[in-house]
């Protein structure tokens, strides 16, 4: 039996996302595919205790680098939008470190710079080259009779750009802080 859960997570809320999937499949829910924006579609199967990672690498995978993931235990089962899902049992985990797809800070500050550099810097652009120069116009009236529409439409675009940019930069930010030290 399938189930689909509308879920949205922001650009650096992946932590949160791979806490809420755990706790889905400790419900008896397992994860088998993911459609952007917030579409999470789930299999019933035996609660357990599984631990889901994700890591982002918006580019095609080489086999060295699934195969070095695999050898240690993970699972590889979809991947959307730049994004690698895994996961492995719980009880196959002996330490802390084998708990974690990284094995190092530098790595998750690596992962960290990739989203920021790929997804961030782009949502900024869209930002400073649509998003505004819209507002402006639909403001001005440039846009004609329906000019207030585009003013509330692109205003509601502005104020969720805003706090996107800013959410998740502060966020990124304080991720990329906390695994450097």
């Amino acid at each position: 039996m399938n189930k689909t859960w509308i879920h949205f997570f922001n650009l650096a809320d992946y932590e949160e996302e791979e806490q809420w999937l755990r706790e889905k499949h400790n419900d008896g829910w397992k994860l088998v595919k993911f459609l952007p924006p917030c579409f999470y579609t789930f299999e019933s199967c035996t609660p357990e205790d599984v631990i889901y990672r994700v890591d982002y690498k918006n580019s095609r995978q080489t086999a060295d680098y699934m195969q070095m993931v695999q050898d240690f235990g993970w699972e590889f089962f979809t991947q959307c939008v730049g994004w690698l899902y895994f996961r492995k049992p719980a009880a196959d985990v002996d330490t802390e470190a084998d708990g974690e797809l990284f094995s190092d800070g530098e790595s998750r500050v690596e992962m960290v710079q990739r989203i920021a550099r790929t997804r961030l810097i782009p949502l900024t652009i869209i930002f400073f080259s649509c998003i505004i120069p819209n507002l402006m116009n639909a403001i001005n009236g440039v846009m004609g009779v329906y000019s207030y529409i585009f003013t509330d439409f692109f205003g509601v675009m502005f104020i969720i750009y805003v706090y996107m940019i800013i959410y998740n930069g502060i966020k990124l930010t304080k991720i990329r802080n906390r695994y450097r030290s």
